[in-house]
């Protein structure tokens, strides 16, 4: 069950997350089992996680993070360019 974050709530998870490199990488191989899995545990990790997706076009990167929102129950905060900011929080 996933919750809708708030315009606010976004804008300030937006602001935090501007200072975060991005912490993983999807290549080539594109989104796999293991991609996944580390998206997973840094989000258990950090909460509030920067990815970077090369080697696709707009189109099939909206797909994959739409894909991943679904996957472990994220929220997508932002999306510009190879960059996209995920939200989770820690469980209880």
């Amino acid at each position: 069950m996933k919750n809708k974050l708030s315009n606010i709530k976004k804008k300030a998870l937006r602001k935090k997350a501007y200072s975060l490199k991005p912490i993983v990488m999807i290549g080539q191989k594109g989104l796999t089992e293991t991609v996944i899995a580390e998206i997973d545990s840094a989000l258990n990790i950090h909460e509030l996680i920067k990815i970077r997706i090369r080697g696709s076009d707009k189109d099939e990167r909206i797909k994959q993070c739409s894909q991943i929102e679904q996957q472990l129950n994220a929220d997508i905060v932002h999306q510009i360019g190879f960059i996209t900011v995920l939200y989770r929080p820690a469980p209880s």
